[in-house]
């Protein structure tokens, strides 16, 4: 097996074992299920620790403790919140076999609270029927993601490279040919016998979100582009409880934790009106508080909504959720004397790169894992805390099936393909992002138009094409833009079949 040790900000090698796209959770710690003498290269399309993971703040939900809870009730609450649309067989090995995940992960330096007794810390999170959210205070992603990459960095065959934009991503014989693109303008293409996406969600193909700023589907569109089956990606999560910044793209999360420890959910008139439209008030699912807010949104005509924790005890509040407690006090919110304002936004992708049981997608050695992929194990709504579990469970057996593969590999080495990409090319025009968003904004939000589908589809066609064939300069702007719009096309596609049938 090939490989010697590499460093940040070093030039490639020419040839990998496996090369990982993404470091949020599912690709940092696949990553480190391969041994020493497998060759693992690790791209980061900006710095290391930035990710939809690192943003993620509730916690795992696990059952760690059978005594109140057991697997076929973690296995019930993810059905019901998913609209029993989930494959049942992902969901039983996410619910057995994430618990030692999540443990494997405290034993990398994962700083879970803890109880009284030193044990892991469990809350409640809407949907969940059980206490069995296990958390670091309202960071838990952060936690996770620190403590992966601090072990990935000591890990002599793993190779790291930060701000640098996979721009192609092409199958040979035995493998594939990734183009690398480097924040300095070199550029070059270094082969893989396997590969896994592990690339984040489609955030930013809306108006706002709270992905963070690479989540712009182009793991989904590279996969695509290869032929991989793509399903369910009209299945798009919307948070009901975003912060309501005035201008900010990317909004701040209000944890459902937040609701878990009891706030409430208040309208224009500062009344509670969740259990007017669901018994389970503000812990109904997400889809259900969302929208449940629009409507509110339309019979009152106002979308001004608040989260009110203010009756609880104000060292409880800080404790618990000091990064909410000091994001919004930069916004001039104290959440243990103000509301919070808030409103829904873009959250997560269900659908995504159709994957099997050990995350192999329809192509041969190309794998997904993350909220790129598409286990089945959401259904039509993923429920609070599945998604960490979710990354690092399939990531986990997506390494293991690899390394299954492997010992019948011949090892040959590919094909290196000889001289440099052209990547010149004219100026990208302003605007087609924003339009991109106006028109997902417009007619797949929380509650859809299915009216608007038909023409924004043709528009969003049109962008894809002049992107593919304009002869512009290969950037991250263009290749960004291209899987922006692609992933609008695929989606809204999606929604007219449905629509017809």
């Amino acid at each position: 097996m090939s490989g010697s040790n590499n460093f940040i900000g070093t030039m490639p090698m020419k040839e990998y074992d496996v090369v990982i796209v993404g470091t949020g959770a599912a690709g940092l710690y696949g990553a480190l299920q391969f041994p020493e003498d497998v060759s693992v290269l690790l791209i980061s399309k900006r710095e290391l620790s930035l990710s939809n993971s690192s943003l993620a703040q509730g916690g795992v939900a696990a059952v760690l403790d059978t005594i109140g809870d057991d697997y076929k009730l973690h296995i019930q609450d993810t059905l019901t919140a998913g609209k029993n649309k989930n494959n049942l067989a992902a969901v039983e090995v996410l619910v057995k076999e994430g618990p030692g995940d999540v443990l494997k992960i405290k034993e990398l330096g994962v700083d879970f609270d803890l109880d009284e007794n030193g044990d892991m810390q469990k809350t409640l999170e809407a949907g969940h029927s059980r206490h069995r959210i296990v958390h670091h205070k309202d960071s838990t992603g952060k936690a996770i993601t620190d403590a992966l990459i601090a072990n990935v960095k000591k890990r002599s065959n793993i190779h790291i490279y930060e701000n640098t934009l996979l721009y192609k991503l092409d199958r040979i014989k035995g493998g594939f040919a990734a183009g690398l693109l480097f924040e300095n303008g070199d550029s070059c293409t270094v082969m893989a016998h396997y590969c896994i996406l592990a690339s984040g969600g489609i955030g930013r193909v809306y108006k706002y979100t709270t992905n963070s700023a690479i989540a712009t589907g182009d793991g989904i569109t590279f996969a695509h582009k290869l032929g991989a089956r793509i399903r369910h990606l009209s299945w798009i999560q919307f948070h009901p409880t975003a912060f309501a910044a005035e201008n900010d793209r990317e909004r701040f999360l209000i944890s459902e934790a937040v609701r878990g420890e009891g706030a409430y959910l208040l309208n224009c008139e500062g009344k509670r009106f969740a259990h007017n439209y669901d018994e389970r008030g503000e812990l109904a699912p997400r889809d259900v508080v969302s929208d449940a807010i629009i409507r509110e949104s339309i019979a009152k005509n106002s979308e001004k909504f608040y989260l009110d924790i203010t009756y609880k005890d104000p060292d409880f509040v800080r404790e618990r959720f000091p990064m909410i407690y000091s994001k919004c006090l930069e916004e001039n919110i104290d959440i243990t004397k103000d509301r919070i304002p808030v409103f829904p936004c873009q959250h997560y992708l269900m659908g995504g790169i159709d994957v099997d049981l050990n995350a192999r997608t329809t192509v041969d050695r190309l794998y997904a894992a993350g909220e790129c992929s598409h286990t089945g194990v959401h259904g039509a709504n993923r429920l609070a805390s599945n998604s960490l579990l979710e990354a690092l469970v399939f990531s986990r057996r997506a390494a293991q099936d690899i390394m299954s593969r492997m010992k019948n590999d011949d090892n040959s080495p590919l094909d290196v393909q000889p001289g440099k990409d052209d990547l010149s090319g004219r100026q990208l025009p302003h605007g087609y992002r924003t339009e991109i968003r106006e028109l997902m904004q417009d007619c797949h939000f929380v509650i859809k138009k299915p009216e608007k589908v038909p023409a924004n589809l043709v528009r969003a066609k049109e962008i894809l094409a002049d992107l593919e064939n304009g002869g512009y300069e290969i950037n991250r702007d263009l290749i960004e833009a291209k899987s922006l719009a692609t992933v609008a096309v695929i989606v809204l596609e999606e929604v007219m079949k449905e629509n017809d049938t």
